[in-house]
C-alpha cells in the first residue's frame, strides 16, 4: 500500500509540475493520497478542508475531486503563518498550477464564523484537530459541520499505537499539550484527541459512522519533529513542583531513550454521515 501511495504521489507531482526534487513533500503527498483515498472522495464533489495548513491535503482534494469538483480550503492562522513557506507562499504555489481554478483558498477565517451560500459534499477536518484549546472547541466544529454537508471525514494521529518505535511521538505529543495547558505558547499542539473520543462527539451530535480505519503513517517526518520541539521546549519545565517534574522527567527519559528507531504515529481516519 505504501508503494501504491508514493507511486500516486509521484504521479501527481509530474502531473501538476509541483515539489519536484522535494522528498519531505513526496513523503508528505504520499500520506495525504492515503488519507483521500480512505475519505473516499469522489471526483465533482465539492469539499470543504478545515485547517488547511500549507495545502498538502487540499493539493490532493483537488486531484480527487476533478475538473467538474471544487475544495474550498479554511484555516484560522495567518497567511504568515508557517515555515519554510508561509501559508501564503504555499497557497500561491499551488494556486500556479492547473489546480489553481478548482480552489479557494481562506486564511485568518475561523469555521464557527465561516459562511458559504452553497452546501458542500464533505466537509474534511485532517490533522488539524489537536490545534484546537479544548474539547468544547472541536465540538462546536463538528456541530456546525451539519449546517453545511451531510458527510464528515475526519483524521488524526493515532494515540493508541501499536509499534513501540511509536512510543516516543506519543510522549512528544503529551509533553506539547502538557506545555500548551501549563505554561501556554501557541504551538502546533494545544490538545490531543484520540479516536474513540471523537467518535463519541461525532455519535452524540447526531453522525453515524460509516467508515473507521487505520493510516499507516509511522514512515513520516512527524514523529521526529515533535521529538525535536518537545525537547526545545524541556527547560520550560522546570518552574513546577516536584512530583509535576518527576513525571515530566520520567516521559522525557522514555521519549529519548527507546532502542527503536523513532517512528511517527500512524492516522485513524474515521468517516460520518448524518
Amino acid at each position: 500500500m505504501k508503494d501504491n501511495n508514493f507511486k500516486n504521489a509521484r504521479k501527481i507531482i509530474e502531473k501538476y509540475d509541483i515539489y519536484k526534487n522535494d522528498p519531505i513533500q513526496e513523503i508528505q503527498l504520499a500520506h495525504r493520497v492515503h488519507l483521500v483515498e480512505a475519505f473516499d472522495i469522489k471526483e465533482g464533489m465539492h469539499v470543504l478542508e478545515i485547517g488547511c495548513g500549507q495545502g498538502d491535503t487540499t493539493l490532493v482534494l483537488a486531484d480527487a475531486v476533478g475538473e467538474s469538483g471544487r475544495v474550498t480550503a479554511i484555516d484560522i492562522a495567518s497567511k504568515e503563518y508557517g515555515a519554510p513557506l508561509t501559508l501564503e507562499e504555499a497557497a500561491n504555489r499551488i494556486m500556479r498550477t492547473s489546480l489553481g481554478d478548482r480552489i479557494t483558498f481562506h486564511f485568518e477565517t475561523d469555521f464557527l464564523a465561516f459562511e458559504e451560500e452553497t452546501a458542500f459534499d464533505a466537509v474534511v477536518l485532517s490533522h488539524a484537530s489537536w490545534y484546537f484549546e479544548n474539547e468544547q472547541t472541536l465540538i462546536d466544529y463538528i456541530d456546525k459541520v451539519k449546517e453545511i454537508a451531510n458527510q464528515i471525514c475526519f483524521a488524526e494521529w493515532d494515540l493508541d499505537y501499536t509499534r513501540s518505535g511509536q512510543r516516543a511521538h506519543f510522549l512528544a505529543a503529551s509533553l506539547l499539550a502538557l506545555h500548551s495547558s501549563q505554561i501556554g505558547n501557541g504551538g502546533n499542539i494545544q490538545c490531543l484527541f484520540g479516536k474513540r473520543q471523537v467518535k463519541g462527539i461525532l455519535e452524540n451530535i447526531g453522525f453515524q459512522i460509516t467508515r473507521e480505519t487505520i493510516v499507516d503513517a509511522a514512515y513520516l517526518q512527524d514523529g521526529g519533529w515533535e521529538i525535536n520541539e518537545a525537547n526545545d521546549i524541556r527547560t520550560d519545565f522546570d518552574q513546577n513542583g516536584e512530583a509535576y517534574q518527576s513525571l515530566i522527567n520520567i516521559y522525557y527519559h522514555l521519549m529519548n531513550h527507546q532502542q527503536e528507531e523513532a517512528k511517527s504515529l500512524d492516522s485513524f481516519v474515521i468517516c460520518a454521515k448524518w
